[in-house]
């Protein structure tokens, strides 16, 4: 081995990293805060939102409506990001983002107006076309635009901003729950609070860079989905949905990731949404104050997530992609029984719900940004990560509505929650038929 070699390979894993990779590492965090911010912001606000919106005659079935103002949510994610993918790996990711960024922080705000659960739920399905563009779009840029060592951390800090940004939401609920200036109008206040990352959109236009391995891909008509396949260069560009299924390895992988993508998605948004209202439930049945618990345990669950979110790319490298799956699911499965399972002290659950917080908040939802962009080609690798990531949405939607009726039908969350986190065994499974990607060089 050559000095030179040995000497990268003691180097510290950030070493090389300039000032242009930061920026565009802290570009696409800014945009991905506020999704985090967005989605939580709806799960802590909700009950509070339907008291006020909901006729005395529907109030027995709160938890149903909460699941379908979910529900669409995740219908409108999907889709935006399904559309969103594609059309970054035609226009180019820093024109998306940007779009993605000022649309969901202004249809964020108009929520803050709603005056009826159906006007809500509409402003949540618009929400979520826009904000369902953005993920994909900071993925494939931070990915082809930070070094290979250093590629997975930077993808894993790139995934706390999801974290930071559901952080961010529970302590300004926490907040705003302990003050309500509006009284039971309160949660219009969080909404509002989210529209700001419009503002995000002028430092984006001025900190991003386009992503140069995808403008190189496009420029040489580069159109293979799996790297060593060959693919005609001259002539009209296919359409990126076409390249990935008419590729028998690209159609494989993807399918294989979108099992684990839906394990992850239905796990979170139909299982561990559920821990606020839970504590809720422990506090009543320990004569202990409403309103409380429920806050600051969702305050205490994120914490977990982000601190799981920084750590992730240093863990999948360090257990390798396969081995990093395999355990992230089965410690899901575990923790959502325990979870719901729980009967005890408080302050008990509390740390139960952290532990929740890093593995299905944190380390269940990051391989997803590290994991599928080291599986495919430039020229369509956003919209294969949106297929995995944001595909899931499509059919996931329709739990957090099950979840619901299951909640209602069983007069409470834990059967519930242990039915619905049964989803996790998929990840058990599926590993073991796709590459280990940890150590090599990001497809071109």
């Amino acid at each position: 081995m050559s000095v030179n070699a040995i000497g990268t390979q003691s180097a510290p894993w950030y070493a090389g990293l300039t000032a242009k990779h930061w920026r565009v590492l802290w570009g696409s965090y800014l945009g991905w805060i506020f999704d985090g911010y967005e989605a939580f912001a709806l799960i802590v606000a909700l009950p509070a939102a339907l008291r006020t919106l909901l006729r005395p005659d529907q109030a027995p079935s709160a938890a149903i409506y909460g699941g379908i103002a979910i529900g669409i949510t995740l219908l409108g994610w999907g889709i935006g990001g399904l559309a969103g993918g594609v059309l970054a790996d035609y226009f180019g990711r820093k024109r998306m983002m940007m779009l993605s960024v000022f649309f969901y922080a202004l249809l964020t705000g108009l929520t803050a107006l709603s005056t009826s659960l159906a006007m809500l739920i509409a402003m949540r399905f618009l929400t979520g076309l826009a904000i369902g563009a953005e993920w994909s779009t900071g993925v494939a840029l931070v990915a082809e635009s930070w070094p290979d060592r250093a590629r997975p951390k930077g993808l894993g800090l790139l995934q706390s901003g999801f974290g930071a940004g559901s952080f961010l939401a529970a302590a300004v609920w926490f907040a705003l729950s302990l003050t309500e200036p509006l009284g039971d109008q309160t949660w219009r206040l969080l909404f509002v609070v989210g529209a700001l990352p419009g503002f995000c959109v002028f430092y984006l236009m001025r900190a991003l860079e386009e992503s140069t391995r995808w403008a190189e891909a496009v420029r040489e008509k580069r159109w293979e989905a799996v790297e060593g396949e060959r693919s005609q260069k001259n002539g009209k560009r296919p359409f990126t949905l076409s390249t990935l299924f008419q590729s028998k390895e690209a159609r494989r992988r993807v399918w294989l990731a979108l099992l684990m993508s839906l394990a992850t998605t239905t796990g979170w948004w139909a299982v561990s949404t559920w821990t606020p209202v839970y504590a809720e439930e422990l506090a009543r049945a320990q004569g202990l104050a409403p309103g409380i618990w429920g806050p600051r345990i969702a305050l205490i669950y994120t914490a977990g997530g982000v601190i799981a979110y920084m750590s992730s790319g240093f863990v999948a490298d360090w257990l390798g992609r396969r081995k990093y799956l395999l355990w992230t699911f089965l410690a899901s499965l575990v923790i959502s029984w325990l979870t719901y399972l729980w009967r005890g002290s408080l302050p008990a659950f509390a740390v139960i719900a952290f532990l929740n917080g890093i593995i299905t908040l944190g380390l269940n939802y990051s391989w997803m940004a590290i994991y599928p962009v080291e599986l495919f080609t430039a020229t369509v690798r956003s919209t294969a990560a949106s297929v995995i990531f944001n595909g899931a949405r499509l059919i996931a939607w329709i739990f957090p509505i099950i979840a619901g009726t299951l909640v209602t039908d069983f007069g409470g969350i834990t059967n519930a929650a242990i039915i619905l986190s049964s989803i996790y065994v998929i990840g058990l499974v599926v590993p073991f038929f796709l590459p280990e990607t940890a150590g090599k060089p990001l497809p071109h």
